[in-house]
C-alpha cells in the first residue's frame, strides 16, 4: 500500500484543523464539559473514524478496511484504561472541572506527536529485524498476564520520581492560577502551576500506555498509514470519551480483565507467526469485539447487583 506523501499532508492537515476547531472555537472560554456535550463529540469522533474506514474500503478494498477497523478498535478499547488513570489523576490533584478539557487537549497533542515517532521507528524495526515482532508478541502476552494479576490501582504522585524531577526543574505555586500552566508572579518569575503538573502525568500516562498498544496493533497489520490513522483516530476521541464515561468508569469492574485477554491473544497470534499459523484480522475483529462485550456486560450486570444490594447503616 504505497500512500502518496499528499494524503498524508492532507490527513495531518484534517487533525490539525479539527483540534484547532476545538480548542479555537469550542472550547475558547474554558467550561465544565456536560455530558451531552461530550457525547455529541464522541458521537462525531467515531463518525469521522467510521467515515474514514469507509473510504479506505472504496479506495483500498476490503482488507485495508478490515485492518483500520480491527486496529481502531484495539485502540479505543485500549484508550479506555487510560480513562481510569486520568480520573485519579484529576482527583488527586482536584483539578477544577472546567479547565480538564484543556489539560486533555495539550495532553492529547502531546500523545499524538509522541505515538507518531513511535509508530514509525516500530515500522522501521519491523522492517529491517523482523523477529522483533516476536519480542512484541512475548512482551504483549507478559503485559497481558500482569494487567490480569495486578491489584487495585493506586497513585502516589508525591513519590513518583517523574513528579519530583519536574519540581526541581520548575518553581511551583501551590494554587491554580485559572486554565493557566505558567504565571508570572510579582518579580516577574517564571511559575508552574499544579495544571502543569497534570499535564506531565497525563502526558507520561498516555506514554507508558502506547508502549502497550502500538505493538498490539502491529499484531494486525504493519502498514504505517494504517496504524497511524487507526491511532490518531483513538486518541483525538479520547477526551469526549473521558468525559462520558468518568463518572462511571468505576462500574466497569470487568474491562480490565477482558482488555489483558485481548492484550494476551494479540500476543500469542504474534508468536505464531514464528510456526507458520497466522490468524485471519476478521476472526481477530470478531474474537476482540466478542471479549470486549461480554466484559461490559458483566460488569454492568455486577453494578446493577450492588445497586440493589440494601444499604445498611451503622448507628
Amino acid at each position: 500500500m504505497d500512500i502518496p506523501i499528499w494524503i498524508w499532508v492532507a490527513f495531518v492537515g484534517f487533525v490539525l484543523g479539527m483540534l484547532a476547531l476545538d480548542l479555537g472555537v469550542f472550547h475558547r472560554d474554558a467550561h465544565e464539559v456536560t455530558f451531552k456535550e461530550a457525547a455529541i463529540w464522541s458521537v462525531v469522533w467515531i463518525g469521522l473514524a467510521l467515515a474514514f474506514n469507509v473510504g479506505l474500503y472504496f479506495w483500498q478494498g476490503s482488507q485495508f478496511a478490515l485492518e483500520f477497523l480491527t486496529g481502531y478498535v484495539i485502540e479505543k478499547s485500549l484508550s479506555v484504561d487510560n480513562i481510569f488513570v486520568f480520573v485519579l489523576i484529576f482527583s488527586y490533584f482536584q483539578v477544577p472541572a472546567k479547565y480538564q478539557h484543556r489539560v486533555l487537549f495539550w495532553g492529547v497533542l502531546g500523545a499524538l506527536i509522541m505515538r507518531a515517532v513511535m509508530i514509525f521507528a516500530g515500522a522501521a524495526l519491523l522492517e529491517r529485524f523482523h523477529w522483533i515482532i516476536y519480542v512484541f508478541g512475548a512482551f504483549l502476552v507478559y503485559t497481558g498476564i500482569k494487567m490480569a494479576t495486578q491489584g487495585e490501582r493506586k497513585l502516589d504522585p508525591d513519590n513518583s520520581p517523574l513528579v519530583k524531577l519536574v519540581k526541581k526543574i520548575f518553581p511551583f505555586s501551590k494554587d491554580y492560577h485559572g486554565d493557566k500552566f505558567f504565571f508570572r508572579d510579582s518579580m516577574g518569575k517564571l511559575i508552574a502551576t499544579p495544571l502543569f503538573l497534570v499535564l506531565i502525568l497525563v502526558e507520561a500516562t498516555d506514554l507508558v500506555f502506547a508502549v502497550d498498544s502500538i505493538p498490539a496493533i502491529f499484531a494486525v497489520t504493519t502498514n504505517t498509514f494504517i496504524v497511524f490513522t487507526s491511532n490518531v483516530f483513538a486518541i483525538l476521541g479520547l477526551r469526549s470519551l473521558y468525559f462520558v464515561l468518568a463518572g462511571v468508569v468505576d462500574k466497569f469492574y470487568y474491562l480490565k480483565y477482558g482488555l489483558a485477554v485481548v492484550l494476551t491473544f494479540v500476543g500469542i497470534k504474534m508468536l505464531l507467526i514464528a510456526v507458520g499459523i497466522k490468524i485471519p484480522v476478521m476472526v481477530s475483529l470478531g474474537f476482540i469485539a466478542f471479549v470486549l462485550t461480554v466484559a461490559v456486560i458483566l460488569s454492568l450486570r455486577r453494578a446493577k447487583r450492588l445497586e440493589m444490594q440494601p444499604q445498611v447503616q451503622i448507628q
